[in-house]
């Protein structure tokens, strides 16, 4: 039995991370920013048989950050694995002169993913175990605005990381999936409409795949033969293609939209 920090836990990949890791017998720390959502999903976890403690924090919140990166330096209550899920979609331009959309994504989806994963690391490091787990996205590999940039820059911090921790017994996975059935999109103004089916990914097995990766060592978690090969034409193609097809994907969600 294990003790996993969760962040964004209350909802989406979080909550599917939540009750998986719950399923196999270890406890939580669940993290998220709403107290009333919190104590649900406490509730429904504990009624497992787990044990369950919440941090009420938004990550956007530099102090915040900082407490919950104390609980995971604690050393009288390890955690031995840390995932880092917390995240929004971004859709404000990248030429609007109010960038404060933009500073809230910068602070929730990397310096809270720098912040915690480097505080989970010094700890794990120092018993020889743990895995970290941060959720990027299958976008980081294309140009859909500051969103891909926020996930291609999660996806490159995990690869540094988990070469900085080779050897030590401490193992970084990035989880990049592309569009799961969650609440996420409808939060971020996706219209699921605009999106082929045969895209749409379930959140419960792609978090036990995710699992089973991370279990495995894998650096890159990429879910289904499908992903995997889209992913490999994003990282192959030339960039003017990737361009093209961004500006295309783009071009379907404002018509969508409209």
């Amino acid at each position: 039995m294990g003790v996993a920090l969760v962040t964004g836990g209350t909802s989406g990949i979080g909550a599917a991370f939540a009750r998986a890791i719950a399923a196999r017998g270890d406890d939580l720390v669940l993290v998220a920013r709403s107290a009333d959502r919190l104590e649900e999903m406490a509730a429904e976890l504990r009624s497992t048989g787990r044990s369950v403690e919440i941090i009420q924090a938004d990550l956007s919140d530099r102090d915040a950050v900082d407490r919950v990166a104390a609980r995971l330096e604690d050393r009288d209550r390890p955690i031995d694995l840390l995932v880092n899920n917390a995240g929004f979609g971004v859709h404000t331009a990248l030429t609007d002169p109010d960038v404060a959309a933009h500073d809230r994504a910068f602070d929730v989806m990397c310096r809270a993913v720098l912040v915690l994963s480097g505080a989970a690391a010094r700890s794990m490091r120092t018993r020889g175990r743990g895995r970290i787990i941060n959720v990027s996205s299958i976008a980081g590999f294309i140009a859909l605005g500051n969103y891909s940039a926020i996930k291609a820059w999660v996806t490159s911090f995990s690869e540094g990381l988990a070469v900085e921790l080779s050897g030590t017994g401490v193992g970084v996975t990035a989880l990049c999936p592309g569009w799961v059935h969650t609440e996420f999109h409808q939060r971020a103004g996706i219209r699921s409409s605009s999106i082929p089916n045969s895209l749409w990914l379930d959140a419960e097995s792609l978090v036990r795949a995710c699992l089973r990766d991370a279990d495995k060592g894998k650096v890159i978690s990429i879910p289904t033969v499908r992903y995997r090969v889209l992913s490999w034409f994003a990282r192959h193609l030339p960039r003017s293609t990737i361009r093209a097809i961004s500006a295309s994907i783009s071009s379907s969600r404002r018509e969508a939209a409209g």
